[in-house]
């Protein structure tokens, strides 16, 4: 499981605009900070991006959504290149025993 993991201090949005090319009219994108969990050391810093302001991901883990995956011309797995979902990972409590 690839690990993605939003911090309290990166709970906000930046916005890009692009502008207009080829006849489709400009956009803006909004995107958010967070960390990737590849298996060094360090989580790597990437942005994530998010449909407006409003949708911000809150503080937490994540994991990649199956629905973000795409076979490519090629038959390799590949993401999507827009429209990544990631979903909470939900925390595993360990239950206490007393003897």
């Amino acid at each position: 499981m690839l690990k993605i993991e939003v911090f309290q201090e990166d709970v906000t949005v930046s916005a890009r605009n692009m502008p207009p090319k080829d006849g489709k009219p400009g956009r803006t994108i909004y995107e958010q900070t967070a960390y990737a969990h590849l298996g060094g050391k360090f989580p790597v810093q990437m942005k994530l991006q998010v449909e407006s302001p409003a949708n911000v991901y809150p503080a937490g883990e994540y994991q990649i959504d199956s629905s973000s995956f795409v076979i490519n011309n090629f038959g390799g797995l590949e993401l999507k290149r827009f429209g990544l979902k990631i979903t909470p990972v939900k925390a595993v409590t360990q239950a206490k025993t007393s003897y």
